[in-house]
């Protein structure tokens, strides 16, 4: 990459970044993209790794992993063994889940926001072992302390019933609503009451400040795809060393797991010199079988975690830094949901949203749910139930009409209309009544895109008051 002086952030960084040129990518926070730099890397990696199978992976990946892991154990305040690699947060999360062993009266606690893979897990937790799961409801407006008081309060009923609350599971950043939660409380609640705490940090690495030494918690996941400019997949896996015994094996077992002894016939049983179950890739033997678990999970293309010092180096060299970045967006964030909102007549989701319409900037600032580079906009369209009543806290007589059952399918065929009609993407989705629009922020946009998105919104909500609330879903469309 060179050196030379940060770039100024904003649409004059496009150049830096494979994205269609047609396309204005305002949904960075569902897949997350990278720049050129790191495609020309990661490319490279490939070259090498295509060159000479055996010698790259035999004898080269674990040193360029460790670099990688020492690369993000200086962002994340963590030390180097109990920092590893898995494909995505969904995969570290039941990583942990499914290495607990659960007794009769045990059970999960998570929230209502929770992402939908995760709650699937708990489900097909439910469904194979002892483990039961209380569900921490809420809807907006709420606050930070409301919200970590409603977490007490789960618990403790649920000890009241004799219940024993194992573990707790929670975001740092949730994807839908796109908000940010009192993870650093509720951390600290579980450390006090004694509740192992998994945190589901997929939109957490660079998109927000992490000290993940002082945070402390006791499992801890986050893409680096998403915000980092890391290529699919790749996410930090961080198990202090002392939970590491508590993860028995990688998700799916492979080479790196250890038996418990006398289990099973081994090697040295059968008189083979080199003992039991002998690992395929032992380029460092002095590392904990920890480390050793998650350095070769099978076969696998394990290249995205090797871009990561690229990807850091690109945000450090070009974009001035972490702190500039992570300003750069909760700033452009914040002010687009506000413009955004003014254009339609509507609200940011926040402690302070349903106020009629308006905002309140003063207070909006204030917002402990909006320190984040994600801002939720209320759509001008009413929700009604099967009487005709309005569900939401906020809604006007000119707005086009959704009946309940039809509002997820509405938010889908919105968003196909986004992508196959107006080239942008911005997720839509139900909450307390209202349908919503989750705006990202990234450091290639400026306040000019999210004014035109909300004059595409403005032609599809034309569109269904046409068609009498209800969009076509144009099922037989062409990509």
């Amino acid at each position: 990459m060179g050196s030379y002086q940060p770039k100024a952030l904003g649409n004059s960084l496009l150049q830096d970044f494979p994205i269609d040129r047609t396309f204005r990518n305002l949904n960075h926070g569902s897949f997350g993209t990278y720049p050129i730099a790191v495609l020309n890397r990661f490319r490279e990696l490939q070259d090498k790794f295509e060159a000479s199978p055996d010698r790259f992976l035999r004898f080269e990946l674990a040193f360029y992993l460790l670099e990688s892991r020492k690369a993000l154990c200086s962002l994340l305040n963590t030390p180097v063994n109990s920092t590893v690699f898995v494909k995505n947060a969904t995969t570290g999360v039941n990583t942990v889940l499914r290495n607990l062993v659960f007794q009769q009266g045990d059970i999960i606690v998570y929230f209502s926001t929770v992402y939908g893979a995760v709650e699937k897990l708990v489900a097909s937790l439910a469904e194979t072992t002892p483990v039961r799961a209380r569900k921490v409801n809420y809807e907006f407006p709420i606050s930070h302390d409301e919200l970590v008081q409603r977490f007490m309060d789960t618990v403790t009923k649920a000890r009241s019933e004799g219940l024993n609350v194992k573990v707790a599971v929670f975001d740092t950043i949730v994807s839908s609503p796109g908000i940010r939660l009192p993870f650093e409380k509720l951390t600290e609640v579980c450390r006090k009451e004694g509740i192992l705490s998994c945190i589901d940090g997929a939109h957490g690495v660079g998109q927000i400040p992490l000290d993940l030494g002082k945070l402390d918690p006791d499992f801890f996941v986050s893409n680096c795809h998403k915000w980092l400019f890391v290529p699919r997949g790749c996410a930090v896996f961080y198990v202090p060393q002392r939970n590491q015994h508590l993860i028995r094996t990688t998700v799916p077992t492979s080479h790196g797991f250890v038996p418990v002894p006398g289990i099973m016939k081994t090697g040295s049983e059968l008189g083979e010199e080199d003992g039991p179950f002998a690992k395929p890739l032992d380029a460092f033997l002095t590392q904990s079988d920890f480390e050793l678990q998650f350095e070769f999970i099978g076969t696998n293309d394990d290249l995205p975690y090797l871009c990561i010092p690229d990807a850091l180096k690109y945000r450090q060299e070009v974009c001035g830094g972490e702190e500039k970045i992570i300003q750069y967006c909760q700033t452009l964030a914040f002010e687009a949901g506000n413009r955004v909102a003014g254009i339609w007549g509507t609200d940011v989701l926040s402690e302070f949203c349903s106020s009629g319409g308006h905002l309140d900037i003063a207070k909006e600032k204030q917002s402990e749910f909006r320190k984040c580079a994600f801002a939720n906009v209320r759509l001008p369209i009413t929700l009604v139930d099967d009487q005709n009543v309005p569900q939401g806290k906020l809604a006007k007589a000119e707005w086009p009409v959704v009946k309940m059952p039809d509002a997820v399918p509405t938010c889908r065929a919105m968003e196909q209309r986004l992508v196959l009609k107006h080239s942008t993407m911005s997720p839509c989705y139900v909450h307390a009544g209202s349908i919503w629009t989750r705006l990202s922020a990234q450091v290639y946009l400026e306040m000019s895109d999210f004014e035109w998105l909300a004059g595409v919104f403005k032609k599809i909500f034309e569109e269904l008051a046409v068609e009498g609330g209800m969009a076509s879903l144009d099922i037989n469309r062409k990509p």
